[in-house]
């Protein structure tokens, strides 16, 4: 019952946040977690996101490593998520190449996955770059074994880790705040 009762807490705090119908277009996507990249480009806009546990998506983010990890908690249907995701983008294409991972984890309803989630998918080319996170399967621990301070209550939200150095941001990050966070971990030995 307990369970039942935080899983609908925290849809209903997930859908606090404003849908938009506001979508961005955007370019080619770098190296993510560990689902397999597209080859080509035309791949990458058809490709679609595999489903996640709660326990291997704590696994990615219990990585610790040289590699910077940048995590982000999004939902469609969310305006300031979807707002950011071209600040994303484009750090994403600055860093090719270098250690940086880029993952998005959808948070969508389930019922959305193949058809909202879908089309967000394949008109920001994101291809091997977002995973999905059934809500319904979060529980308390989740975010108490993953994070200081974030309880689930609402998005976007963007975790990094390199190493031992962690950061999380809820709410949309600007352009500066994004640049500013990734050069402190990039820079960090």
């Amino acid at each position: 019952m307990k369970k039942i009762i935080l899983s609908t807490l925290f849809v209903a705090a997930l859908y606090s946040c404003k849908k938009e119908g506001q979508k961005t277009e955007g370019t080619a996507t770098t190296d993510s977690l560990s689902v397999t990249q597209p080859a080509t480009p035309e791949e990458a806009g058809t490709y679609i996101p595999k489903e996640f546990s709660p326990e291997k998506v704590t696994e990615h983010l219990a990585k610790n490593n040289d590699t910077l990890y940048v995590t982000n908690f999004f939902a469609t249907w969310c305006g300031p998520c979807v707002k950011e995701i071209p600040s994303f983008k484009s750090k994403m294409d600055e860093l090719k190449g270098k250690p940086v991972k880029f993952t998005f984890v959808n948070l969508d309803d389930k019922a959305e996955w193949n058809t909202a989630v879908k089309d967000f998918v394949i008109k920001n080319n994101l291809g091997g770059s977002v995973i999905l996170l059934d809500g319904q399967k979060l529980d308390k621990n989740f975010f108490t074994t993953n994070f200081k301070e974030w309880t689930g209550g609402s998005i976007p939200f963007t975790f990094m880790r390199r190493g031992d150095k962690t950061d999380e941001s809820l709410g949309m990050l600007t352009d500066e705040a994004l640049n500013s966070k990734i050069d402190s971990f990039l820079k960090q030995k």
